[in-house]
């Protein structure tokens, strides 16, 4: 056995197995102040906040065979005594306290703006100044607190913790620096004790903190959102997972074209399956086979985005059937009396704002998010849009950066399927309307 250390290795830790389900099996030790995922690998290095934390996690798990999602992983200490690979940002100075805290958070599948980083954080005393940024790191926050007892407490009450369940987790560590610099007052800085300063120009960076050209905006479509429609796709993809791709994506497949099977012939067409697939990219075109009138082909704008179709449709139910989702051996689709060409439609979600609409991405959900709905929109008037395709459980009807949107809850995930497929880019009131799934369990 090694010597013992706080830092701890775990082995076989396959694609499947995220930083947050490590995290699990060893936060009821104690807290966790460092993690890095060895994805080539397969393994991982886990700093607990001291060696005997991570005595009693390996004492445990000598008697105890841990395993993440069916596969069984091996753990022993490290022969390092500290992590530093995770140091990568001179700002942490680790465990000396000071009253600016530097936070990095891991899995964000929710947007991650000044306002939620301040109700997260008031609660433990008054916060005077926030930054945020992107880094090699991932999505990073730089939080001044009036007093250092308020970071102090901040930071043990809050780290390893999730702003959301099952996402967004907190890494918390306190800053060297004295005095945080704040140029605007914007989504992703703000000075709460001179709210004069004026909103950031677009496309600048905050000076001093970010990596210029690497910030991203979380309100893509507010009057100072920055978008992504003159970055490449790797930069979007970069913004929407800055702690690496979802377990199950590889972010290597070159195919763009999709083979889908098992669809109800009599109840599909092309515009249903553009509705379906355009959650996960662009759609270049779509040709539904006439000798296998349950089959279809659709082309994905890249091999990226077809992944993610892919991974995320294959087994969803629809129109009674279970569809089966995998990669084409053509390329493309050629164009042809059959083939829907959609690569000019203004309904492919991915011409702006990218980044935001890859951190959506999921599986099918019972539950369906609705924009740009009219302002007088009520919700008796969106549940008699919907109801024809299930039972709705639920609804919400609320509005943010001035806009009416909408949540509605169905019975099962199908029904839901059924009307973003059946209802997105249709009109109420006047407005056509857009859907896409929610990854919110209830309303």
């Amino acid at each position: 056995m090694t010597e013992p250390s706080k830092v701890i290795h775990v082995r076989n830790v396959g694609h499947e197995i995220s930083e947050n389900d490590l995290l699990q099996l060893f936060q009821p030790f104690g807290v966790i102040t460092k993690l890095v995922m060895l994805r080539a690998k397969n393994q991982a290095l886990l700093q607990m906040q001291g060696v005997p934390s991570a005595v009693n996690a390996l004492q445990f798990y000598s008697n105890v065979q841990p395993s993440i999602r069916g596969r069984n992983v091996y753990v022993q200490f490290s022969s390092h005594q500290e992590l530093t690979t995770m140091d990568q940002n001179s700002q942490g100075r680790g465990d000396e306290p000071n009253r600016i805290l530097l936070v990095t958070i891991h899995h964000v599948l929710y947007p991650i703006t000044v306002e939620v980083l301040h109700q997260v954080f008031s609660p433990h005393g008054i916060v005077e100044k926030i930054v945020t940024f992107q880094k090699s790191a991932g999505f990073q926050a730089l939080i001044q607190y009036q007093l250092p007892q308020n970071a102090v407490s901040a930071r043990n009450s809050l780290q390893g913790r999730n702003i959301y369940d099952g996402c967004c987790q907190l890494d918390v560590q306190f800053s060297n620096l004295d005095e945080l610099q704040v140029n605007y007052n914007n989504e992703r800085s703000r000075d709460f004790t001179n709210p004069n300063l004026p909103s950031e120009q677009k496309g600048k960076s905050p000076q001093g903190y970010g990596d210029a050209g690497g910030m991203y905006s979380l309100q893509g479509s507010g009057p100072r959102g920055v978008g992504f429609p003159q970055m490449g796709n790797a930069a979007a993809i970069a913004a929407a997972f800055p702690g690496g791709l979802p377990p199950g994506i590889s972010g290597t497949n070159d195919r763009c074209t999709v083979i889908v099977s098992n669809l109800n012939p009599d109840r599909i067409d092309e515009d249903k399956l553009f509705n379906l697939f355009s959650i996960y990219g662009n759609i270049i075109r779509i040709k539904l086979l006439r000798n296998k009138p349950d089959h279809a082909l659709v082309q994905m704008g890249d091999g990226f985005q077809a992944e993610l179709v892919v991974h995320f449709l294959k087994g969803a139910m629809l129109f009674g059937t279970r569809l089966e989702v995998n990669y084409s051996k053509h390329p493309n689709i050629i164009t042809g009396p059959d083939t829907h060409d959609y690569s000019n439609s203004n309904l492919n979600r991915f011409n702006r704002n990218a980044a935001k609409n890859y951190r959506y991405c999921c599986s099918p959900t019972k539950m369906i998010h609705l924009s740009s709905l009219p302002q007088d929109v009520t919700e008796e008037e969106i549940v008699a849009h919907m109801e024809e395709h299930g039972t709705i459980v639920g609804t919400k009807l609320f509005e943010m950066n001035g806009k009416k949107q909408a949540l509605v809850l169905f019975e099962n995930e199908e029904q839901a399927t059924e009307a973003l497929v059946c209802k997105h880019a249709t009109s109420l009131g006047g407005s056509i309307i857009r859907i896409s799934f929610s990854q919110l369990q209830n309303i």
